[in-house]
């Protein structure tokens, strides 16, 4: 689920607070000066109420200027920083840094949310848009995956902390799918190791992907390639135990043909060692 505009707009709260103006002074504040009067014209500014910054928030909001909104709420918040609408209007700075794709921008207000008002409705909310926006901007698996493993941390904090609000099912999903973009990252840089014959490198990538994606799609991957290395290196109860792991897991998996066909090759044959890594740690997410 994308949150759109619909969704930001349900949490705001028309109701205005009217503020009274501040009475007129009947004397000049030169009369006070015993210097004479200043060479400077000395100018009061009216109070603005908090709603006037609020409501031109939201117009700003409505027209799809999301910068420009995003600063008369951030106004807001400094000129009534202990009001009511300091907490409402924080929220929309998180909603409009959103909508201007500012990542960075986003995340620091929803923080700044979270760490302030923690037991309101909308921190659910706000935690899931800062998830979002890091989602969004998902590299591809050659490059950098800092942002999806922030986005992952927010999404597992909207199932832990706020499971029955209306964002856990979709941060559930994108969890899945963030697990299995960081699976492939790590296999993506075993292979490069392989192609250099570094293989004690590759196989510490795919380990990482049997320890912490063990349920994404690539460990099928991950134990074939353990094979490969394993056998490359000479150290064969490896390989049979991680060829034995990937055909009892997965027995249908071409990958798992692969890694037969390579120990057949050999003279071997799968065989797991319950002494092996690969085994225990299989054993250790099926207990679980």
């Amino acid at each position: 689920m994308t949150p759109k505009r619909e969704l930001g707009l349900k949490l705001l709260i028309a109701a205005a607070l009217a503020v009274p103006a501040a009475p007129a002074l009947a004397f000049s504040l030169d009369d006070l000066n015993p210097f004479g009067p200043s060479k400077y014209e000395q100018k009061l500014d009216p109070q603005v109420p908090a709603d006037h910054f609020y409501n031109e928030g939201l117009s700003r909001l409505e027209k799809g200027d999301y910068e420009g909104a995003g600063k008369k709420f951030g106004d807001l918040q400094k000129k009534f920083p202990f009001s009511q609408w300091a907490r409402r209007s924080l929220l929309m700075e998180v909603y409009a840094n959103y909508r201007d794709g500012k990542t960075t921008e986003t995340t620091s207000a929803a923080d700044r949310y979270v760490s302030l008002y923690p037991n309101t409705p909308e921190a659910a909310y706000a935690t899931y848009l800062a998830g979002q926006a890091l989602f969004e901007n998902m590299p591809d698996v050659h490059r950098d995956q800092t942002g999806m493993s922030r986005a992952m941390k927010y999404f597992q904090t909207v199932m832990d902390k706020y499971p029955k609000s209306e964002y856990a099912a979709d941060a559930r999903y994108k969890l899945q799918v963030a697990r299995d973009q960081l699976a492939a990252y790590e296999l993506n840089v075993g292979r490069y190791y392989m192609q250099k014959e570094n293989f004690a490198a590759a196989i510490n990538r795919f380990r990482e992907v049997l320890f912490k994606y063990q349920t994404t799609r690539e460990a099928e991957e991950a134990l074939e390639r353990l094979t490969e290395c394993y056998l490359a290196i000479g150290v064969t109860q490896e390989a049979q135990t991680a060829a034995a792991v990937l055909g009892a897991n997965y027995p249908n998996s071409p990958f798992y043909q692969d890694a037969y066909d390579r120990l057949k090759g050999q003279g071997l044959s799968p065989r797991e060692s319950q002494d092996s890594w690969i085994s225990k740690i299989f054993r250790k997410v099926g207990m679980s």
